[in-house]
């Protein structure tokens, strides 16, 4: 039995579910792996706060760059989170030669090339599979079990604060913001919540995937992100009316030369297996060329699911150390290409869906089908509400699939319409079924 030492930085919710986890089942990792990991040092700036769990004598410190330097370790956990002393931290551990271990999805979709790239210069490793999905092994089954497949598309729920209130804002008819309020309430969101609901968090896996699907590290601004802030329980009852339902969809699709990315609210047809992921679960959709389509779902966030994905990159790592492996290949298909070419958000073609408020007047309807046709947007369904009583007639709009740029300017000119007496609503909407022909 060989034994391998671990460093803990950041003793959070994360960082003590992995320490736990670690205690908990070390034996049981032992027993299967033939490597015992064995936590020497754990870093936070609170050293006093109870976790819960029982330590050794003088393991805590404040001092996280001596943890990294400390020799008896060999492979350093970074759980500080954030992206600057985070970032200080991951370099000073790989310029050693230290593997390292993170769930920080921020840092890797903003400085992900440079850590690449310092980790392959260094013969070691990053090892980021709680950075997405929690404790879903999505990188995992990315990197090896499709590793013979070119991934075709990807479309993410990934963020569960969102999902959770998306789910029961359709459920129980509640407006946005009390729906956000109970969700902070009970600790699915953070105070602020700008990261989940607008989209930011999403985004950040969302360039994770891609980079690990198409072989370079994908920057932010490839990705064209919108959230769910002030999300109307209007759209919610509308797309359940007509047989949808309203998600965060992170979305990554392979087009001839150049790659299309994502994050927006989207219509998805209530049959649709990603239509049926609820509450605060994720689930990711992947399909390859050979082995077509692939889900995988659990819960993404959390102490001791986001804690298992950390020990399995552990033990990854700790096999790569004693092997004298290098850079795994969590690096190596990350630095495949030197960059990528993204198709331009403008000529990005999709269905949409569209709520307009117009004047009860003869001929309304007729003036904003000739916009429609001028930007060369066939309509797929018209659906008009009954009367609101200041005056105005709700109108819900499905399309056939146009151009992002022919959408923008079509919305544009009916809102300059006098008829017009709200600003237009639109979202995408996504039919799975043409997913899998």
């Amino acid at each position: 039995m060989r034994e391998i030492g671990i460093g803990v930085l950041g003793f959070g919710t994360v960082g003590a579910g992995v320490v736990e986890g670690l205690f908990k089942n070390g034996d049981l990792i032992a027993g299967r792996s033939g490597i015992f990991p064995v936590v020497k040092k754990i870093a936070d700036l609170d050293v006093q706060s109870d976790r819960g769990i029982s330590l050794p004598a003088d393991i805590l410190t404040t001092d996280a760059a001596a943890v990294i330097a400390d020799e008896e370790v060999d492979i350093v956990v970074e759980l500080v989170g954030g992206t600057a002393i985070a970032k200080d931290l991951t370099e000073l551990a790989l310029r050693l030669g230290k593997p390292v271990v993170t769930a920080n999805k921020a840092l890797l979709a903003d400085h992900g090339a440079e850590l690449y790239a310092l980790a392959d210069e260094r013969d070691t490793g990053i090892y980021y599979e709680a950075a997405v999905g929690g404790g879903i092994p999505v990188l995992r089954a990315q990197r090896e079990g499709l590793i013979g497949n070119q991934i075709e598309s990807i479309f993410g729920i990934l963020n569960g604060t969102c999902n959770y209130i998306l789910t029961r804002m359709e459920r129980e008819g509640l407006p946005f913001d009390d729906v956000l309020a109970d969700a902070q309430a009970l600790g699915y969101a953070e105070t602020p919540p700008d990261l989940d609901i607008d989209g930011i968090d999403t985004a950040h896996k969302a360039v994770l995937l891609a980079s690990m699907a198409y072989g370079a590290a994908v920057p932010m601004e490839a990705c064209p992100t919108s959230g769910i802030r002030g999300l109307s329980k209007v759209d919610i009852a509308n797309a359940d009316e007509l047989g949808y339902r309203i998600k965060l969809l992170a979305i990554i699709k392979r087009h001839a030369g150049s790659v299309e990315l994502s994050v927006e609210a989207a219509l998805v047809p209530k049959a649709a297996m990603i239509g049926s992921v609820n509450d605060s679960f994720n689930a990711v959709f992947m399909k390859g060329d050979i082995v077509d389509d692939t889900m995988y779902y659990g819960r993404g966030a959390g102490r001791l699911p986001t804690g298992s994905a950390v020990i399995s990159d552990i033990m990854e790592a700790a096999a790569d150390v004693l092997h004298e492996a290098g850079s795994p290949i969590g690096i190596t298909m990350m630095r495949e290409h030197a960059s990528l070419t993204y198709l331009s958000a403008d000529e990005v073609q999709k269905r949409c869906y569209l709520r307009l408020t117009l004047a009860d007047e003869p001929g309304a309807m007729a003036q904003v089908m000739n916009v429609l046709g001028e930007h060369s947007i066939n309509v797929a369904s018209v659906i008009q509400k009954e009367l609101h009583p200041n005056g105005a007639v709700p109108v819900v709009v499905l399309t056939e699939q146009a151009r992002e740029a022919d959408f923008c300017g079509a919305i544009e000119t009916i809102s300059s319409l006098a008829i017009c007496k709200a600003e237009p609503i639109r979202m995408r909407l996504e039919d799975f079924e043409d997913e899998s022909r």
